[in-house]
């Protein structure tokens, strides 16, 4: 997956399976003050399945995985992207689950940072502008709860 240019939009992927949180998602991150999360071009999936085929099809920059889908666990697929190739997209995974084990776990499995649900809109915005530059490598985890 290649880097963000000024011509080329952040391309981020949302996998929840709850539409409401998607549209949450699609809410905040189009009133980002930031231009590159605001002009970004937002995927959505409710599935393991769904966001497999969208990621074996598209070129993803940043993927806000949901930890508990319908077909498995978030998780797996982020341990598969970590073993895929060196450019892959950016991982926060979303989840409700806060305990610090659940955090180290995302991480182990490959996610690049942690966001526990609910989480405030700014938090997810400035996560996402973190992260867009720095696609495939892991930074600082964190976990913000309202």
């Amino acid at each position: 997956m290649t880097g963000t240019t000024e011509t080329e939009p952040l391309r981020i992927l949302a996998v929840d399976d709850d539409s409401v949180i998607r549209s949450l998602i699609r809410a905040i991150l189009a009133q980002a003050d930031d231009p590159a999360i605001g002009g970004a071009v937002l995927r959505e999936a409710g599935t393991l399945l769904e966001a497999r085929r969208i990621l074996a099809s598209e070129t993803i920059d940043l993927l806000l995985l949901d930890v508990h889908l319908p077909d498995g666990l978030g998780l797996d697929l982020a341990a598969e992207l970590r073993q895929g190739p060196a450019d892959r997209p950016a991982i926060v995974a979303l989840t409700a689950s806060v305990l610090p084990a659940d955090q180290q776990a995302a991480l182990a499995a490959g996610c690049d940072a942690f966001l526990a649900k609910p989480y405030p809109a700014t938090a997810l915005v400035s996560l996402c502008s973190e992260l867009a530059p720095r696609r495939g490598r892991a930074v600082a985890v964190r976990s913000e709860r309202s």
